[in-house]
């Protein structure tokens, strides 16, 4: 079996570590796009023609099933991605999990936040997720300028510093943070942390990574097998390119999994998750 995952940078690595945690047999092929990085400032044709240039240097390695783990690419591109490539190869897209987060809240009565690039807080599309799936609940959209490009870059103060000014732009009490960029994921316990205040632990945190990757394996016709011989095989593309993951994945736990650096940095990808 073999999963393809696109992005413009490293916000696929998450997602790509669901699928190695959940199936290790699996041949992955990661396609991003250093050259036209970021995409969130283009407008909707430009995106849409870098995506699927990458999906479609992705699409020549036959896979199985393609992961668009990018929110701007799935908000502007989905619908072309798909005329183009299904039913030959099912595509699944990206969105926020608004849904369950605001299940939980209604439940609990706790308040949730809504991390995001500056482009995505008050856009359409978000406002579309909180009408359509917020329930009632108290939800707030947190701008989170220049959060993904720090994550991108690997650079540790620039991280802090992004994640503290979004961490001051959230209401206090918020119990659930729904991670409306795939970049954020990779850095969920400092997030988590950074809003933790006087309690004994931060608010839990809605990534994407696990539903697409669920969902990927169900196109593929595959069943999870975590147990599985770790047999797969990792190709990177950087804009078609064949390359190797870039030095920056490897600052976090994601990138070192698919580097294969052995059970520990899994354990810590996973635990990221939790």
């Amino acid at each position: 079996m073999k999963i393809a995952l696109m992005d413009s940078g490293i916000g696929l690595l998450a997602a790509a570590a669901a699928v190695r945690r959940a199936r290790p047999d699996a041949d992955l092929v990661l396609s991003s796009d250093p050259d036209g990085l970021p995409w969130g400032p283009r407008d909707t044709d430009d995106i849409t023609q870098r995506a699927l240039q990458c999906a479609r240097a992705a699409a020549a390695y036959r896979p199985d099933a393609l992961i668009v783990a990018c929110n701007t690419a799935s908000v502007h591109a989905l619908p072309a991605l798909r005329a183009e490539l299904e039913p030959a190869l099912p595509v699944i897209g990206t969105v926020p999990a608004v849904k369950p987060a605001a299940a939980a809240a209604v439940r609990t009565g706790g308040r949730v936040a809504i991390w995001a690039t500056p482009a995505t807080t008050g856009s359409p599309y978000q406002r579309r997720l909180i009408e359509e799936f917020g329930n009632g609940a108290d939800i707030t959209g947190v701008p989170c300028h220049g959060l993904a490009d720090a994550i991108e870059s690997g650079d540790e103060d620039l991280i802090t510093a992004a994640v503290e000014a979004a961490a001051e732009r959230t209401p206090d009490g918020v119990e659930t943070v729904v991670l409306g960029c795939t970049h954020y994921e990779l850095v969920g316990n400092r997030i988590r942390e950074s809003l933790r205040g006087d309690r004994t632990a931060g608010p839990a945190l809605q990534g994407s990574a696990a539903a697409v990757c669920a969902q990927a394996l169900r196109r593929a016709g595959a069943q999870p097998d975590p147990g599985a011989a770790a047999t797969g095989g990792l190709t990177v593309l950087h804009s078609g390119r064949v390359a190797t993951l870039p030095e920056a994945a490897l600052v976090y736990a994601e990138g070192r999994l698919l580097a294969g650096a052995g059970a520990e940095a899994g354990a810590e990808a996973a635990a990221v998750r939790g």
